[in-house]
C-alpha cells in the first residue's frame, strides 16, 4: 500500500511537470493593428512602451479593434504551433481590462 501511494505521488508530479503552462494572464501593453509582417499570423499585436511587438493576438470572442491604441491588460491562451518564422508568441485573447 505504501509503495502504491508513493507511485501515485510520483506519477502526479511527473504529469504536472510535463504540462506546459499556456495560460497567459495579466500581460500589459498597447494593442495595435498588425499590418504586414514576415510571420503573418494574428490580427493585432501587443506592443510595449518602445513599440516593440510582444505578442501576436487574435480573439474569437472580443473585438480587438475596440482597443487599438489603448494601454490594456490582457489574458489569453497560447495558440499551439507558434511562434514561426521568427515571430512572437501567438495568443487567443479571452479578456481585456
Amino acid at each position: 500500500m505504501k509503495f502504491f501511494k508513493i507511485f501515485l505521488v510520483l506519477l502526479v508530479f511527473i504529469i504536472n511537470s510535463c504540462k506546459k503552462n499556456d495560460d497567459f494572464s495579466k500581460l500589459r501593453g498597447t494593442i495595435q493593428v498588425q499590418g504586414i509582417t514576415t510571420y503573418m499570423y494574428g490580427t493585432h499585436v501587443l506592443t510595449n512602451d518602445l513599440g516593440q511587438t510582444l505578442y501576436a493576438l487574435r480573439s474569437k470572442s472580443l473585438k480587438l479593434d475596440d482597443y487599438i491604441g489603448q494601454s490594456v491588460e490582457i489574458s489569453g491562451i497560447k495558440v499551439q504551433g507558434y511562434p514561426v518564422d521568427g515571430g512572437p508568441d501567438f495568443l487567443e485573447v479571452s479578456e481585456i481590462k
